[in-house]
């Protein structure tokens, strides 16, 4: 009795967004475990990914099925008590400072340079591309690189902050480029490593570190996917820090998804399997953080190309899935590919954007000219 309600509970969910369990279209649901149904009105989101993680349900179609239910809104009417507990967490902690500032260095971006190396582009740059112009992931990535450092306007002789550096590309890029020397911070040891490699024969410094322990002044800073882990209750220290850190006629890049309203934690699976202590920014949570620190100058949305990025991820560790070593497996596979289609949705439903905020300490004399 019980199952059979929470059956047609769920089902009557699915029907807003047009799936159907066990249809005949790609993207219906294909159920394989009847507990599958009890499991997501108790967990909510996270029951759902971590059923799908187990096999529980497939769906030939797993893009378009999770871009119907985002787009439907289909997570705003379960609500399960791992989501409970996350909100409580966040409204009674500092979920970004002290030690849980490297949780996700530790569970995400140390996972393995090999299964980012699968994945990524050549440059190995773990967020969006610009698809303006561009036909490939490469070419992409490139366009954005070139576009974060035409913003900023580099030039020869300038000394470049890149706060949450990644595997070190930007800075590689901007120092052989445009001839900028640089700092790169991240709170991955696997990252700084591979930075550190890569970076190699040119004047830039690759450190571990946590950014409100830096010090030192710059010509300009750059922050590429990294806002994300900082956290609502930390914004105000972020962008303080980044100002005393910044030249009074200097310019400071924010390269940041973001959100449609004003959250302080995120999904309850993300946090769980993906992005420990993560939360998008909202628009407004930004603007109450830059007010009387910096003038914005400009704010770029691009959120869409997050889509074809997310896209040629996928199909690149999918085509490689095969060569990756053993402990990558076959639930870690269904999650990570979980995980890619389900971003992938929220930025083709337009519920999540990329943006790129250009913020200057005193305003640009004359103004400042956007590059798009």
């Amino acid at each position: 009795m019980r199952s059979t309600l929470s059956r047609r509970v769920v089902t009557d969910l699915l029907a807003h967004a047009d799936v159907r369990t066990d249809g005949a279209r790609p993207f219906d649901l294909r159920v394989h475990d009847e507990g599958f149904y009890a499991r997501v009105l108790a967990q909510g989101s996270l029951g759902f990914g971590e059923s799908y993680m187990d096999g529980a349900w497939d769906s030939a179609d797993l893009d378009e099925l999770l871009f119907r239910l985002v787009a439907a809104r289909l997570d705003e009417r379960v609500h399960g008590r791992a989501e409970l507990w996350a909100a409580l967490r966040a409204r009674l902690l500092n979920l970004q400072a002290g030690r849980r500032a490297w949780d996700v260095g530790l569970r995400h971006y140390d996972l393995g340079n090999d299964l980012y190396a699968a994945m990524l582009d050549p440059h190995m740059q773990y967020s969006c591309g610009y698809w303006r112009e561009a036909d490939t992931l490469d070419a992409a990535q490139v366009a954005k690189l070139r576009l974060v450092c035409e913003k900023l306007g580099f030039a020869p002789g300038m000394h470049v902050l890149d706060i949450g550096c990644g595997w070190g590309t930007a800075l590689a890029f901007a120092a052989r480029e445009y001839g900028v020397s640089g700092v790169g911070v991240t709170i991955s040891r696997e990252q700084a490593a591979y930075a550190r490699e890569r970076c190699a024969g040119l004047p830039i410094e690759i450190r571990t570190q946590d950014y409100r322990e830096l010090d030192g002044r710059f010509d300009r800073i750059v922050s590429i996917g990294m806002f994300e882990h900082v956290g609502v209750r930390n914004y105000r220290t972020y962008f303080e820090t980044a100002r005393r850190l910044l030249h009074d006629d200097g310019l400071f890049l924010l390269h940041s998804i973001g959100g449609e309203a004003s959250v302080d934690h995120t999904d309850a699976w993300i946090e769980k399997y993906i992005f420990p202590n993560s939360m998008l920014p909202s628009a407004a949570q930004i603007a109450r953080a830059v007010e009387g620190v910096f003038v914005l100058e400009d704010w770029h949305n691009f959120g869409a190309d997050y889509v074809r990025t997310l896209r040629a991820w996928r199909a690149n560790i999918e085509a490689r899935w095969q060569a990756l070593p053993a402990r990558y497996d076959e639930r870690f596979r269904r999650m990570w590919r979980y995980y890619l289609a389900a971003a992938a949705a929220g930025f083709r439903a337009r519920r999540t954007q990329l943006w790129q905020l250009v913020l200057s300490p005193r305003g640009v004399p004359g103004g400042y000219r956007s590059l798009r």
